[in-house]
């Protein structure tokens, strides 16, 4: 069983490149069946406020996630995107699957008005002394540094699934033991072709909205289906249709831009389809003063 989860999880990521690859091989190798050690004494509170008693050591399962310090804390976080990850799971199993957040903050003022501002009304651990990831030394690129746990707290599959579907849908077909009804169809591969793989929005006020728009075209033999678009901050949203798109037919991107402050930007979104280039990486650029 655990060999097939390794392969699971390197098929995920086949559209990488061969270096990649063997980064990601190794990293799954080396944590895969890993048990995973949590502090003997963590404080979990909601939204940094009150305290909760947060029980989770024996469950079944356990979803285990850990943000670093490093980078955009928002971009990192997700909030939004764990809250529909989380009322998917509860929809799905029967029983409560335990998720535990630790957050090593470098702003703690900043994770607390996050947390509030997207109404994360769940426990999370702001770990200020970093000492869950001392005890287990976590990888420093943010996919590993999510993982799904057994009753033993030892490794089943690793990978964020709140940034890769498909890691989303591992994760569910596990905790239904293979029965997770709500996984996707595979469609035909087809190809995709986009108008720009980049954006630069220029410069604009910081208080003001920004639009713009990615066109992809089909142009392969076989419907085109966007299964997911992720951005890389909360401040970036896209709106797309969720019809499949004929061949030679086209299909628009609209990327919704709201800085949170003002500065140059560089965010990047991913698009997840079935075109044998998936995933597409977009960036939008631009000032906001």
């Amino acid at each position: 069983m655990r060999y097939l989860y390794l392969i699971l999880i390197l098929a995920l990521f086949s559209s990488c490149k061969e270096s990649e690859k063997d980064k990601i091989s190794r990293l799954v190798s080396e944590w895969e069946g890993k048990e995973i050690i949590f502090p003997a004494h963590s404080i979990f509170t909601i939204q940094g406020k009150d305290t909760v008693d947060f029980s989770f050591l024996d469950s079944e399962y356990k979803v285990v996630t850990y943000i670093d310090s490093i980078g955009c804390t928002s971009c990192k976080l997700q909030l939004p995107r764990w809250k529909q990850f989380m009322h998917e799971v509860d929809s799905t199993i029967n029983g409560s699957i335990p998720f535990v957040f630790y957050f090593h903050p470098k702003d703690m003022k900043e994770l607390h008005y996050i947390t509030r501002r997207d109404a994360f009304n769940y426990p999370v651990c702001f770990d200020e002394k970093d000492d869950f990831n001392a005890l287990n030394h976590f990888p420093v690129e943010m996919t590993f540094q999510t993982f799904l746990l057994d009753k033993e707290n030892k490794v089943v599959a690793i990978g964020n699934p709140v940034h890769n579907p498909k890691v989303k849908e591992l994760y569910l077909q596990v905790l239904t033991g293979g029965k997770n009804t709500k996984a996707k169809v595979e469609q035909p591969m087809t190809e995709v072709a986009l108008n720009t793989e980049s954006i630069d929005f220029g410069t604009f006020p910081q208080a003001e909205k920004q639009e713009r728009k990615f066109m992809l075209t089909n142009t392969g033999k076989n419907l085109l289906v966007i299964y997911d678009v992720i951005t890389s901050c909360g401040c970036t949203k896209v709106e797309f249709s969720k019809e499949g798109i004929r061949p030679g037919g086209d299909t628009e991107l609209t990327v919704i831009y709201e800085a949170e402050k003002a500065e140059h930007f560089s965010k990047t979104i991913t698009v997840y389809c079935n075109a044998s280039n998936s995933p597409l990486r977009l960036k939008i650029t631009g000032n906001a003063k």
